[in-house]
């Protein structure tokens, strides 16, 4: 509590001196303004996303600046006698341009030069330019797909991937060196040492794209209704799939840069509501495929037309017909490279992992969270083991290309229209292709279930619920056997064997039937999350498994 009173003595000295600060002050309420400064907003292992606001616990120029001065002080300490030179991009969303040259001025009194895009532009892009560009690291400014309210910070290292858990930890505390961040001076920089960057580089970027197709030479007869949810992905992935051959039909209601997502439910893929215009587009126009990406555009939701109804796939049913195409038509055109191997997270689908092994491709577990996948791409490419083919994860991210060391959406749209203009021509849908997959390897139900629980409240009673099944013997759900509970949190698994992970706050129960239960906080939302994979010979089976499942865990994690 004492923490608080302080931030709000010192953000009322601020107010003098600013009147919105202090036109903020007297609208708040007494729990907003307990909320926005009892604590400073965390930096995570995913960086920082909150609420926009004033207050050390929200989203504003003074909390990006400190973020930025951690940031800038690894930097300068982790290349030494090198050019400092970094990427910025940022989306769609309220105040996230002024974040970005926010960040950049800051940057420039360290002696770093900073390339910001000069418009919204996707989180891969960023990516890439980190690695086109030769940046020692980059700062995209985006709360994903949160709701409007929110906005977020994220970095990124020299390989274009989000820096994982030992190089965050550096900068986490290089950030917390500062413990006031209104003492950071947003107005002093050096605008020389900002380039913005304007379309040209959007052309290398779209070329790069291009250049993943692995039939450029097949007849195009698909019809695509694409919808960028208001956010970085329009005109970039219109541009893509018409230059390909493909008949592209925009949500335009949905195609300006609108911070306050006005005309969708809900700016996430993850989510059925945020595909009702489009669906209906799609039905107006008799198309075969809708696409859709999220404001960042590193995730991407499919829907397909399949026996004259749309059907929804999951993030988890995309990756295993993107691997099914891609392998198959790699062995078939003799351009599957010596020892492949994919990439997918302890919480994403079996099915993808027997797809791969079908095919002779190797696989890796990671962590959950894409920057894992990343920095294991770059790991092999280091050692020189193992080949790149895929990496994906159950949230809708996929990667086809490692120039981008991120989910990249624009490369999943790409893929995907190739994919099913390819089966259209033969006569099947995604969905056909789906239901042999099924035929071949077993029925799999893949279910991610996510409990909100907002405020310290909140997350004490995720925290019960994960020491609940923490600290209990379970040796059956639903009937079905426990075979083994892996902890990542201690590294450990309850037949007595090591995990090699690195350590995180994720519960997995592995069952006699093969399938899964994984149980984990998320790293960017007030949410408890609840992962099923569940497998049978139909999918009517698997259902059924997995409404016993999901009726067993909420009763033990005492959920209504």
């Amino acid at each position: 509590m004492q923490e608080g009173i302080m931030s709000l003595d010192r953000w009322n000295e601020l107010a003098r001196d600013y009147s919105w600060i202090e036109e903020a002050m007297q609208t708040m309420d007494e729990s907003t303004k307990h909320d926005a400064f009892y604590k400073s907003l965390e930096f995570g292992t995913a960086g920082m996303r909150g609420l926009l606001g004033i207050g050390p616990n929200r989203m504003n120029v003074y909390t990006v600046a400190k973020a930025s001065v951690g940031f800038a002080k690894y930097l300068v300490e982790t290349f030494k006698d090198q050019e400092l030179k970094i990427a910025i991009a940022y989306d769609n969303r309220h105040m996230s341009k002024e974040f970005a040259d926010v960040s950049a001025m800051v940057l420039s009194t360290y002696g770093i030069k900073s390339y910001i895009f000069s418009q919204p532009r996707p989180t891969p892009e960023l990516s890439f330019a980190v690695r086109t560009l030769n940046c020692v690291g980059g700062i995209v400014i985006t709360a994903s797909h949160n709701p409007k309210e929110y906005n977020g910070y994220k970095v990124y290292d020299e390989n274009g991937c989000q820096l994982v858990d030992h190089k965050i930890a550096r900068v986490i505390s290089l950030i917390n060196e500062e413990p006031d961040e209104t003492k950071v001076d947003i107005n002093q920089g050096n605008r020389s040492m900002i380039t913005y960057m304007e379309a040209d580089f959007d052309e290398t970027y779209k070329d790069a794209i291009h250049s993943i197709q692995l039939r450029p030479e097949e007849v195009k007869t698909l019809s695509v209704v694409f919808t960028s949810q208001h956010g970085t992905s329009y005109p970039l992935v219109p541009d893509i799939l018409t230059n390909a051959g493909y008949n592209v039909i925009p949500v335009m209601e949905q195609s300006n840069y609108d911070p306050n997502f006005s005309n969708t439910k809900t700016p996430n893929p993850e989510e059925k509501a945020s595909y009702d215009l489009a669906v209906e587009y799609a039905v107006k126009h008799d198309a075969d495929l809708v696409l859709s990406c999220d404001p960042d555009a590193d995730r991407m939701g499919i829907v397909v037309k399949h026996h004259d109804e749309y059907v929804y796939l999951t993030g988890n049913q995309g990756g295993s017909i993107l691997q099914e195409y891609i392998y198959a038509t790699r062995i078939e055109k003799e351009t599957m490279p010596e020892n492949p191997i994919m990439f997918n997270t302890v919480v994403t689908s079996d099915l993808g992992e027997k797809i791969a092994q079908s095919y002779g491709v190797n696989v890796e577990k990671t962590l959950t969270g894409f920057k894992y996948i990343g920095d294991s791409i770059e790991n092999h490419n280091k050692v020189g083991d193992f080949n790149f083919v895929f990496g994906y994860e159950e949230s809708y991210g996929y990667l086809l290309a490692d120039f981008v060391r991120d989910k990249d959406a624009l490369q999943a749209c790409m893929m995907v229209a190739e994919a099913a203009n390819y089966y259209k021509n033969h006569g099947l849908t995604l969905v056909d292709v789906l239901n042999g997959l099924y035929d071949r390897h077993g029925a799999y139900h893949e279910t991610q279930v996510a409990i909100t629980l907002s405020g310290q409240e909140g997350l004490n009673r995720i925290q019960e619920i994960l020491t609940t099944f923490r600290e209990s013997n379970i040796e059956a759900f639903a009937g079905i056997k426990v075979l083994y509970r892996d902890d990542y949190l201690t590294s450990s698994r309850s037949n007595g064997e090591r995990l090699t992970l690195p350590k995180s706050n994720v519960i997995k129960y592995s069952l006699e039937d093969g399938s899964w239960i994984a149980i984990r906080p998320s790293g960017t939302e007030p949410k408890c999350k609840f992962y099923y994979c569940v497998v049978g010979k139909t999918i009517e089976e698997s259902l059924l498994k997995f409404e016993a499942l999901k009726k067993d865990i909420n009763e033990r994690a005492q959920l209504d």
